[in-house]
């Protein structure tokens, strides 16, 4: 039996395309027959000994470590990732000798993996690792106009040791390739870099009403009485979902009762509270992070939902999961930004892909609001999804690339 170790900040319960997307790589790796071992932080404290939790361990030996966590409840920023860093080198040394290893950004943890692995080498056998690149921190950070030229060096730095020393690399998208390759360089020892877009669960994310899960009713039924639009996710620096809330005065002069709703976290909160409070009452709603079921309900009612990527962030490649996850639901995607899901929403009639400005967006908000919904489109939405972009498959992808890792 193959023994798989897998390091992450993030992984299940909480609502994050990383979490999503390890919880399907351990599901394959458990259908392959492999033991998995995943090193993690404590859920945040409303998940904590939930049914969510309980059903986000099964088929793996889940350890979890207290870490602190931003304003908006996530891992992000310095002193959180040092509250995860810091430990892992005791957590890694005391854990069963793995066949293989997995490990996800930041860049500092993969570091620490590579350094703890080889120094348990000197007392015997080697250990490969896989790096799950879901995109390229030094690059995003290096956008960032407030970020000092020395950090973004030692950032750059450690994310090039971290994947140097990878058997492989997962990228997310063939524009993460690329750079993850320019990273790389030419070595001796150069990690195969393979491709395995993100999913998402088709089995959560459906046209039709799911049965609710045990403690999931609250925030179901208070949907908005008439038309809304919905973003559900992180909201951060890279994404600019401030420009729906900025686009918003222009949309309620031409629909007076729409309604946008947030549903998630991020550092763009306090933005968005101070742009709602500009707006009349009820007109932006901010809410927080739902479970997957919740916020698929959400998703399912919406005229459309919204994503975006700002431009010259350091992620013009991303895809982010929350497009699949609507259209899973059947709904409609109005993006704003650059990206490859931008060229998958014109070239499959998918929504609406528009540039990441408020008179565009206005625009494309208020044609998603006035549009009557179709449920023969609703259903065609759906199946794109299941045929090109599952969770399961994407899970079953990544196994494979890690157990040829551990051969």
């Amino acid at each position: 039996m193959t023994r798989v170790l897998l390091v992450s900040r993030v992984f299940a319960p909480e609502s994050a395309a990383a979490a999503f997307r390890l919880r399907a790589l351990v599901d394959a790796l458990a259908e392959a027959g492999a033991e998995v071992e995943v090193l993690t932080a404590q859920a945040p404290p409303a998940l904590r000994g939930t049914p969510q939790e309980r059903e986000a361990d099964r088929g793996a030996r889940v350890r979890r470590w207290p870490v602190l966590r931003d304003a908006s409840g996530y891992v992000r920023g310095y002193l959180p990732y040092l509250s995860f860093d810091v430990p892992l080198p005791l957590r890694l040394l005391v854990a069963r000798r793995p066949d293989v290893a997995v490990v996800e950004p930041p860049p500092t943890t993969g570091a620490v993996l590579r350094t703890v692995l080889a120094l348990r080498a000197l007392a015997g056998r080697r250990v490969r690792y896989v790096y799950y690149a879901a995109d390229v921190w030094s690059d995003a950070t290096a956008a960032m106009a407030e970020a000092p030229a020395p950090v973004v060096a030692i950032l750059r730095g450690l994310e090039r040791y971290a994947l140097r020393g990878a058997a492989s690399v997962v990228a997310v998208s063939p524009g993460v390739a690329d750079r993850v390759a320019d990273l790389i360089g030419e070595n001796r020892h150069t990690p195969g870099v393979c491709v395995v877009p993100n999913g998402v669960d088709t089995q959560t994310f459906t046209p039709e009403p799911a049965r609710p899960a045990e403690g999931e009713q609250a925030g179901a039924a208070d949907l908005p009485p008439g038309p809304f639009l919905v973003y559900a996710g992180t909201a951060s620096e890279w994404q600019g979902a401030e420009v729906f809330a900025q686009a918003m005065a222009r949309v309620l002069e031409q629909v007076p009762d729409a309604r946008l709703v947030y549903l998630g976290q991020g550092s763009s909160w306090p933005a968005l509270q101070r742009l709602g409070e500009q707006l009349p009452p009820g007109a932006v709603e901010l809410r927080p992070l739902a479970p997957a079921r919740v916020a698929a309900r959400w998703q399912r009612a919406a005229r459309a939902a919204l994503v975006s990527v700002r431009p010259g962030a350091g992620y013009d490649f991303a895809y982010p999961t929350k497009v699949l996850a609507a259209l899973s639901c059947g709904t409609p995607v109005v993006y704003a930004g650059p990206g490859p899901a931008a060229q998958d929403i014109r070239e499959h009639d998918l929504g609406e892909a528009v540039e990441h400005s408020v008179e565009a967006v206005a625009a494309a908000m208020v044609r998603a609001l006035r549009a009557e919904p179709s449920e023969g489109e609703r259903q065609r939405r759906a199946e794109w999804v299941r045929r090109h972009r599952s969770l399961a498959a994407a899970g079953r992808r990544a196994a494979r690339v890690v157990l040829d890792a551990a051969r």
